[in-house]
């Protein structure tokens, strides 16, 4: 079964920064008052039902193209990288479209199943064990549906520099994260 709870650690570490739920908190009570209740089970169950397809789904369509895991690893840690200089600096290097609703499509794509997270799952894939990735995804779906459940609360107790805080320290792990991403594959590009 290879479980190593280190791996799941790691990547639990990783898929949290990079889903960034406690960051996205503003956004989310932004699109709860503009468009009312947030189907939080649902969002949760799409989102986790969306990365654990692509985690075995995505590898295969990458066969397909004729792309190697490394090579989507190592182009998987330049995005990790960008997203950990958005959440060091506190810029917006990526903007997507203004959501029209509060539906799944913007909470669970591409909120926290989005282009980020599909690459740093098949990233993963390329150094972990799937079964600890699909725990590391699970346990993050868990806290997401906290979040989104209790968004409010969180907000009021964090308060706007506590979150900036989180999102900074998540930041820099994100960011060391990619270069050991990047370092770990960049070898299995020229053999």
């Amino acid at each position: 079964m290879n479980i190593d709870f280190r791996e799941i650690v790691t990547a639990t570490m990783v898929l949290f920064a990079v889903i960034d739920i406690v960051g996205s908190i503003p956004v989310i009570i932004d699109l709860r008052s503009k468009f009312g209740h947030i189907q939080s089970e649902k969002a949760s169950i799409v989102s986790a039902i969306i990365m654990i397809a692509f985690l075995f789904v995505g590898e295969e369509i990458l066969k397909l193209i004729g792309i190697d895991v490394n090579s989507f690893a190592v182009a998987g840690a330049f995005v990790l990288f960008f997203l950990a200089l958005e959440m060091i600096l506190g810029i917006r290097l990526y903007r997507d479209e203004q959501a029209s609703s509060a539906s799944i499509v913007p909470i669970a794509f591409p909120l926290v199943a989005g282009a980020g997270t599909m690459t740093t799952l098949l990233s993963l894939r390329a150094e972990f064990h799937s079964i600890n990735i699909i725990i590391a995804i699970l346990l993050n779906i868990i806290l997401v549906y906290t979040v989104l459940k209790s968004s409010a609360k969180i907000e009021k107790m964090l308060s706007k520099n506590g979150l900036s805080i989180i999102r900074k320290v998540f930041g820099v792990v994100l960011l060391a994260i990619a270069v050991k991403l990047f370092a770990a594959n960049v070898k299995g590009l020229f053999i």
